[in-house]
């Protein structure tokens, strides 16, 4: 089985809980990537100002050096463009994905019970879902989240002992 595991997804897909459940399992460390955005990305997105390509480029650096220096390790992330995952794998050949696909609606009134987060506003999640382009299955494991969480950690801990 890999011992890198990034777990993908719009805001509100459950990145961090599902991507902790994983790492609790299997004995891993867990670090969640909206911990390592500057500072400015994370006024910017207070503010409710969508992130750029440019904004994300030092995030993504992060935590591939990261992905890089911890042998075993569960990182959650957005991962929304096919080059943000390619960057997330520079230099690695053994990085499992996972994708955790949900529509807009779902995730908007998961977001709308988060308390303290710093994504702001239902703009926001539009403008992550107008940059997702979806990994194929031939780049993650896709899971629907449409289901109760512990059926989507079972889910991504059967594949991942496929792998």
């Amino acid at each position: 089985m890999t011992k890198r595991i990034v777990v993908l997804g719009v805001s509100g897909s459950g990145k961090s809980l599902i991507g902790k459940n994983i790492a609790d399992q299997l004995g891993y460390p867990f670090f969640d990537g909206d911990d390592f955005h500057s500072q400015a990305n994370v006024d910017k997105m207070r503010q409710g100002t969508p992130l750029t390509d440019d904004d994300r480029k030092d995030w993504l650096a992060t935590l591939n050096t990261l992905l890089i220096n911890t042998p075993a390790a569960v990182v959650a992330c957005s991962g929304l463009k096919p080059e943000y995952r390619a960057m997330l794998r520079n230099g690695l050949d053994d990085v499992t994905m996972i994708y955790l696909k949900g529509d807009i609606d779902t995730i908007w009134q998961r977001h709308q019970k988060r308390n303290g987060h710093y994504f702001n506003g239902r703009g926001m999640l539009e403008s992550q879902f107008a940059t997702l382009i979806e990994p194929t299955e031939d780049e993650a494991f896709v899971i629907d989240i449409s289901q109760e969480a512990d059926a989507v950690l079972k889910e991504a801990l059967t594949l991942l002992t496929k792998n």
